[in-house]
């Protein structure tokens, strides 16, 4: 495949794609992290990804990230993770992840890909959902 083609692939992907240096540093950042995350692919280049990642669960993220470049794999191989994230104003947004660790042609762990999507409408008419069951499951207590 044409190398060209293949990164106009990833230009439009719809979903977020991310990728990071073995270091956590963000290199490749679509037009849809844009959208998701609301930094400009220029400003978050070179930046760790702690950007995106609420302070709270950075010191998990960076044990699981180096872990799964240590092994070569990571648990959550073709599993979708939901999860919060940050945006570039500071909301705190839920996204839904799933993650590959790619190697070089020549066999080296490269780094981490990330696809994302924001799932924060349909995790809040979740959660609602789950408050309204549990009220109704209360008020049907025996007394």
């Amino acid at each position: 495949m044409d190398d060209r083609l293949l990164i106009a692939l990833l230009d439009q992907a719809p979903d977020a794609v991310i990728f990071a240096d073995p270091g956590g540093l963000i290199t490749y950042w679509n037009a849809a992290a844009e959208r998701v995350f609301g930094h400009a692919a220029d400003a978050v280049l070179g930046q760790r990804l702690d950007l995106i990642i609420p302070e709270a669960q950075r010191e998990a993220h960076w044990h699981g990230f180096y872990r799964a470049l240590g092994a070569g794999e990571t648990k959550y191989a073709g599993k979708a993770l939901p999860t919060r994230a940050l945006r570039a104003d500071g909301e705190t947004i839920y996204v839904e992840l799933s993650f590959a660790i790619v190697k070089s042609p020549g066999g080296e762990f490269a780094g981490a890909l990330a696809f994302a999507r924001d799932i924060t409408e349909r995790w809040t008419q979740d959660r609602e959902m789950r408050r309204k069951l549990r009220e109704l499951e209360g008020s049907r207590a025996p007394s």
